[in-house]
């Protein structure tokens, strides 16, 4: 009889499915929805024709249907996808950069500096990050842009927290030291050395960030503050969805599950990587 497999011998296997999974999963949706400009749009019908509109799964043309506009459900679905994952990867990247940015220097030059930053973002980090946004875009209208900025508001304070922390703690090695004393002047310290090292961390919290950016893109969508229609976003098209729920409840279900899939592929993503490097 063969001795059962330690949980010390299953853990890296499940370090590397909790990475490789979510990975190939969220390559096929991303690479679906950039292939989603080579799907045809079926438009609305002209003249009171809805010969196209409410069509069946597995319809000549269309595998998921059509909807009550004649629009294909699938390509509805990809489009959809692409501006959500745009409008996620745009605000994460910008919160990335500008938090990151904020939170390093505050962390570098310390005192008043550090003091006044840290207060700001203390300040837009206890504001309800859906309430904020809500606000935002209500005041701006709904559009693509207002959608980016309402979201990178409550993206880049949080970024900066975690940059600071993390630049704090590099204040401490060996390699900052001797870059100080060497005569490193503040900026190349903060672009050399500094930035490579904080990209591990950053880059985590932004897998992370991706599903909550998800999640609130999603819901501005459904209030009707996203992405404005006829242009889809996974939000706008449940909250479209909703409104023959009854009859037609895949047109809820598709974009709600994708969303769910989506969130929780960059959940475990980033929760498997912060593990595998803080452990190395």
């Amino acid at each position: 009889m063969t001795d059962p497999v330690t949980s010390a011998e299953r853990a890296p296997s499940l370090r590397v499915n909790a990475i490789r999974l979510p990975v190939i999963v969220l390559a096929v949706i991303s690479g679906s929805c950039l292939l989603a400009p080579l799907l045809p749009m079926l438009p609305a019908p002209i003249d009171g024709n809805v010969l196209a509109a409410n069509q069946p799964w597995c319809a000549p043309g269309h595998p998921l249907g059509t909807d009550g506009n004649g629009n294909d459900v699938l390509s509805r679905l990809l489009h959809g996808g692409r501006s959500s994952l745009g409008i996620a990867v745009t605000v994460n990247l910008l919160g990335l950069t500008l938090g990151g940015l904020l939170g390093a220097i505050a962390a570098r030059a310390g005192g008043m500096i550090d003091a006044v930053l840290m207060r700001a973002i203390d300040v837009l980090i206890a504001l309800p990050s859906l309430v904020l946004a809500v606000a935002i875009a209500a005041a701006l209208g709904p559009g693509h842009g207002t959608t980016i900025t309402a979201l990178t508001t409550f993206s880049v304070p949080a970024f900066a927290r975690v940059a600071r922390v993390a630049t704090l703690r590099l204040e401490a090695c060996p390699f900052i030291t001797a870059a100080v004393l060497s005569g490193t002047n503040g900026m190349r310290l903060l672009l050399c050395h500094v930035a490579p090292n904080l990209l591990p961390h950053l880059g985590t919290f932004a897998l992370l960030g991706m599903g909550v950016v998800i999640l609130i893109e999603g819901a501005l969508g459904f209030l009707g503050l996203g992405v404005p229609p006829p242009a889809p976003s996974w939000g706008n098209l449940i909250a479209h969805g909703q409104e023959t729920l009854a009859a037609r409840p895949a047109l809820v279900l598709l974009p709600s599950t994708l969303l769910f899939v989506t969130v929780l592929c960059c959940n475990v993503l980033g929760e498997a990587l912060r593990v595998r490097w803080s452990t190395g």
